[in-house]
């Protein structure tokens, strides 16, 4: 980015409060190495960082981890949301949320609540998860959800063990009485890449799926609105990923590292900073990492004399590193790509219908920094606990 270039306000903040989280789900975003529960911010913190945002411009705040309600102090970084005049969204899985917590946190002003999905069979949701229970625990928070009168979105990431039923998880966020839906394939970064060639689908399953949730689409509308995520391995064109690098979001860690994207820490020598030596805004405008990507001066060709050169931005510049090793290249996901044979020779082998999906590595519970491999068809989930993570 040139220097002097005014850069446009943020409209989103992720806030991952915590990587501590109950379940071990193999697709998840979070990166492999997670960050500790003593290295978190305090709520006093997350406040300022509130109230900074604010002042940058962010308008909505999506509360994250690992899971949220692995926090006692939730209700109170709500607070200090809506206290900064932020909409505040909570994206959980719903374990560890009790009906007095969901009746607090709407109290102290929480505005929406995502709630996410393993599958629409439950024996199937509890395995993927790697949580007994998790499923029946899901349904019942979101009919609290409701019960308060919140917005309910439900999302699900769709892979080779669910990708037949995307169009039944539709019909179970309209029967649990969801505003909105989301239906997501699977995006191959963090624990999903480690894990891409016991998730990715067969190509016509994953066709099928698509058209399938598609033509609902037009059906139900009035009476929910399905926002679907392509599977990028079968895109012609990359997404804009983030909406464009350090262009409309940022996330911060639970530590208070402030990152363009969930993935960007993948490659290597971007200068992150933290909310702990810098405020937001000083990050957002100057930060290296922020402005190592920006606009399109950064782009090499077919990217720079591209018609979608200010459309998809060149794509993601974390799988671009993760499939051709070079974080500046263009995202291989496009036709365009002169390494676009890697992605379709990915997908042919990984989606082969005669893979058996074997064993894969899936986060432990609590942050700990460690992971487990185990059977994605075969291994029975964790029993229920009976308490909310600390």
């Amino acid at each position: 980015m040139s220097e002097g270039t005014k850069v446009a306000p943020p409209v989103g903040l992720l806030a991952e409060l915590t990587h501590r989280c109950p379940l071990g789900c193999p697709y998840c975003s979070n990166p492999l190495a997670l960050e500790g529960r003593v290295d978190e911010l305090d709520a006093a913190a997350w406040g300022r960082v509130f109230r900074e945002a604010d002042a940058l411009g962010v308008l909505q705040v999506h509360l994250s981890g690992g899971e949220p309600a692995s926090r006692r102090d939730l209700p109170q970084i709500v607070g200090h949301c809506a206290e900064a005049g932020l909409y505040s969204n909570l994206i959980t899985s719903g374990i560890g949320l009790t009906e007095a917590l969901v009746n607090n946190l709407a109290d102290h002003g929480l505005d929406h609540v995502q709630l996410s999905i393993q599958d629409s069979e439950e024996a199937s949701a509890d395995h993927i998860g790697g949580y007994r229970g998790g499923h029946a625990k899901k349904l019942q928070v979101a009919r609290w959800v409701v019960a308060t009168g919140l917005p309910l979105t439900i999302n699900a990431v769709i892979h080779r063990a669910n990708v037949s039923r995307a169009t039944a998880i539709v019909e179970l966020a309209i029967a649990l009485s969801a505003r909105r839906v989301e239906v997501a394939h699977a995006q191959y970064y963090g624990w999903a890449l480690a894990n891409r060639a016991a998730l990715m689908p067969p190509r016509e399953e994953a066709d099928a799926a698509w058209a399938a949730v598609e033509a609902m689409r037009g059906k139900l509308e009035g009476t929910i609105v399905i926002d679907h995520v392509a599977p990028d391995y079968h895109a012609r064109t990359p997404k804009p990923c983030m909406g464009g690098w350090g262009q409309k979001t940022l996330n911060v860690t639970p530590s208070g590292k402030v990152l363009p994207c969930h993935a960007a820490e993948t490659i290597p020598g971007l200068e992150f900073w933290t909310v702990k030596d810098h405020s937001l805004g000083d990050i957002w405008r100057n930060a290296p990492a922020f402005n190592a990507f920006r606009g399109i001066e950064w782009m090499a060709e077919p990217c720079r004399s591209c018609d979608r050169r200010e459309i998809d931005f060149g794509g993601c510049r974390c799988q671009a590193l993760a499939l051709t090793g070079d974080a500046r290249a263009t995202d291989p996901a496009c036709h365009l790509s002169p390494r676009h044979d890697v992605v379709e020779a990915i997908a042919k082998a990984d989606s082969a219908p005669a893979i058996a999906p074997g064993l894969l590595l899936s986060r432990l519970r609590a942050g700990a920094g460690e992971s487990v491999r185990r059977g994605f068809l075969d291994m029975p989930p964790r029993p229920r606990r009976s308490s909310t993570a600390n």
